[in-house]
């Protein structure tokens, strides 16, 4: 027998290793309370990061160059102005909405930022762990690339280069530049960058997209490189911090407690409490546009089926008619919740008493029966993000209580519908999901998805069934790790981040803990929004657009008949 044999890792094992090591370097340096990017411990976050080289992050490997879909990607997460500060402090709700500061919102992120000074900017996080390794993992990807911008913008020796000087001039005079000008920017900064003038030009482009939520490609470099600048050359330290009150509660449902609560207790003072209870995770428009939009519009309404009538509404320029459903929607059973937990969740209630079913679009069926006798109640919550599904699904499904009044939550389904990445097809192609699989553990959740692949044929749509990977992270996503899932057998469609959290909530209260009926129907189905193995289609290349629109509310419309359907009397709600 050969002794001397070799144990080689495949790509996939480092890379699982490598996203271990990161989250126990991050989980470390967050109980710690601090850490200095550049030194040991932001070190080693930065080895874990190049040995993963994720899909999402493009070039991050490459010495040369910055890489420039990456960095769109990750300041539309991150707050207007973080590339020139020094210190970045996460903290948990600790009043500084009650403050001076102006309230700066990313692009692509539902989290409060605050710019306290020059130097330092306050990140409020309250969606838990996971929107701290989201942070931490694209701060780390910043600071990589600034160090790249500073060595391609200072001599070995410390003198500016010719382009850095040109930049700083324009910076200086106040970053704007006219048209005769731009260009003339673009090539020194392309050069800064190591990237042609093609390519600077576009991210350039990408980033005036959302001009309110950054300052722009050129003083992003700009503050990018100078505050590396400053760390190397004069011993001035980026340092990111945690906050006590953050570490103190982190991981004990504050937040999503607070939620639910304010969800339960209005339900009770609207006397809603004991009707069926239908819940969908989705984004806030679509339930409301498929249920109300076609009654709400009229005359006014543009020609076309339900789906041409979302693609409509989507555009920025029909701001009027998005109002005109929403208010017509709010007089006839829709509900507004306002957020007071800090969640950043939006809640609609949907009152289906108040319905006028006559004039429900001819896409969706209906038992006028059911809806007459059973008056189900729609609660519709926004995404949620991450290990804070589970905290808002579990606290949601508990019973209500106070001083004078206890009552189950009377659950008969439970929608869940989000966009993830796939595996097998192509944005805008749907997935059913049969089971989750927890990415870095080994849990594993089947469910008895009512949905099924046949509920979507005839659609003109591409759909998969099969596992979908919950995953620890989007950023943090290989092409090795995901072939491994998908060509294995566990024979994965897709990723997404909230699956396996919801489920776990849900079979904890069904199964377990008896808060809810353990018949509840549970409905996933998610859209593509990316196919990370193939180049140019990730999350970092660009938004979705209106390839979604069709998908989105496809979805929406087969579990709006599955509740406006349904034929089987409820059980009567318990009340104790």
């Amino acid at each position: 027998m050969n002794t001397n044999t070799h144990l080689v890792l495949t790509r996939a094992q480092e890379s699982r290793a490598a996203i271990e090591r990161l989250y126990i370097t991050m989980r470390h340096l967050f109980n710690r309370g601090y850490y200095k990017p550049s030194k040991v411990s932001g070190e080693e976050m930065r080895r874990a990061l190049l040995t993963l080289r994720p899909e999402i992050y493009g070039s991050v490997n490459d010495p040369q160059k910055v890489e420039l879909d990456g960095l769109v990607y990750v300041m539309d997460r991150l707050p207007r102005g973080i590339e020139s500060c020094r210190f970045i402090t996460l903290t948990s709700q600790e009043g500084y909405a009650s403050s001076s500061f102006p309230v700066l919102v990313p692009a692509k992120r539902r989290r409060n930022c605050y710019r306290v000074d020059e130097e330092q900017m306050v990140v409020e996080v309250t969606n838990g762990r996971s929107e701290i390794y989201d942070i931490l993992t694209h701060l780390t990807f910043m600071f990589m690339e600034a160090d790249k911008i500073r060595k391609h913008a200072f001599h070995e020796r410390g003198g500016m280069t010719r382009e850095w000087e040109k930049l700083e001039a324009i910076i200086q005079s106040g970053g704007k530049v006219d048209d005769d000008e731009r260009e003339l920017a673009l090539t020194y900064v392309s050069t800064i960058l190591g990237r042609t003038f093609a390519e600077t030009e576009k991210a350039y482009r990408r980033f005036l997209e959302n001009p309110t939520t950054n300052t722009g490609l050129f003083q992003i470099v700009y503050g990018l490189g100078k505050t590396s600048h400053r760390e190397e050359a004069k011993n001035q330290d980026r340092e990111i911090s945690f906050t006590p009150t953050l570490r103190e509660r982190v991981g004990h449902h504050l937040y999503g407690e607070r939620w639910a609560s304010h969800i339960k207790r209005y339900l009770l003072t609207q006397g809603l409490h004991e009707r069926p209870l239908h819940i969908i995770s989705a984004n806030p428009h679509s339930v409301m546009n498929a249920l109300y939009a076609r009654a709400a519009l009229g005359k006014n309404q543009p020609e076309g089926d339900l789906y041409e009538i979302a693609l409509q509404l989507s555009r920025s320029e029909n701001h009027a008619l998005r109002k005109q459903v929403a208010a017509y929607a709010t007089e006839n059973g829709l509900h507004e919740l306002e957020d007071l937990s800090g969640t950043s969740i939006a809640v609609q209630l949907i009152d289906t008493a108040k319905l006028n079913l006559r004039k429900l679009p001819p896409e969706l069926s209906f038992n006028p029966e059911y809806v007459k006798e059973q008056q189900p109640v729609i609660l519709v919550m926004d995404y949620a993000f991450g290990e804070q599904a589970f905290e808002t699904m579990d606290e949601l499904l508990k019973p209500y209580s106070d001083a004078a009044t206890r009552y189950r939550m009377n659950v008969a389904s439970v929608s869940i519908m989000g966009k993830a990445g796939i595996l097998t097809g192509d944005k805008g192609d749907i997935m059913i999901p049969t089971s989750h699989i927890f990415e870095g553990t080994a849990d594993n959740y089947p469910l008895e998805n009512e949905f099924t692949m046949e509920d979507f044929a005839g659609e003109n749509v591409s759909v998969y069934d099969g596992a979908m990977i919950t995953v620890l992270g989007t950023s943090l996503q290989n092409r090795d790790i995901l072939s491994y899932f998908r060509n294995s057998s566990w024979k994965a469609i897709g990723l997404e981040m909230e699956g396996a959290h919801y489920q776990k909530a849900i079979q904890a209260q069904s199964r377990i803990r008896g808060s809810i009926r353990g018949d509840v129907k549970v409905r996933y189905a998610y859209y593509a929004s990316d196919n990370p193995l193939v180049t140019g289609a990730t999350l970092a290349s660009g938004s979705l657009g209106t390839i979604g629109v069709k998908p989105t509310y496809l979805i929406t419309v087969k579990c709006l008949c599955r509740i406006l359907c349904h034929t089987q009397q409820e059980t009567a709600v318990t009340v104790g």
